[in-house]
């Protein structure tokens, strides 16, 4: 049983765990042992998740989320399996934790007529700063 909040426990079962081998330099180790990890977790079928934190974390996942709703993430940040392993569900957590927030409502607020009247203002000020920087007519009777 995995704790994501207070509310929101995954079973075991829910996980598939798949090691491949890892890519990069490590010499023999990385050519002998499949220390890589890949984490399967089937959102759309979960009954842990409610249908807004599945919502929700379908948006998070982004690309790591297949067609048949099924989340995957690859972990190869080690040498050991363990460690891959438990690097990936920290990453599943971290990602369902995010998704159970809820978003906050966004309060829509209206600019005080102080705030236009100053930026009006400000906004004639400018224009009269930059109008005098313009070129000086020569009038005749300005001699």
């Amino acid at each position: 049983m995995i704790k994501i909040n207070s509310y929101i426990f995954l079973n075991d079962d829910e996980l598939m765990f798949s090691f491949v081998r890892a890519s990069g330099p490590g010499g023999q180790n990385v050519n002998k042992v499949s220390t890589a990890v890949q984490l399967r977790f089937d959102v759309g079928r979960s009954p842990s998740l409610s249908a807004p934190v599945k919502k929700r974390l379908a948006e998070l996942a982004g690309q790591r989320m297949t067609k048949e709703n099924v989340m995957v993430i690859n972990a190869r940040s080690f040498r050991s399996q363990d460690k891959n392993r438990r690097d990936a569900v920290e990453r599943l957590v971290a990602l369902i934790s995010r998704a159970a927030q809820r978003p906050e409502k966004r309060i829509r607020t209206t600019i005080s007529r102080a705030s236009r009247r100053r930026r009006s203002e400000n906004k004639r000020k400018q224009s009269m700063r930059k109008k005098m920087r313009g070129p000086v007519s020569r009038d005749s009777s300005d001699f």
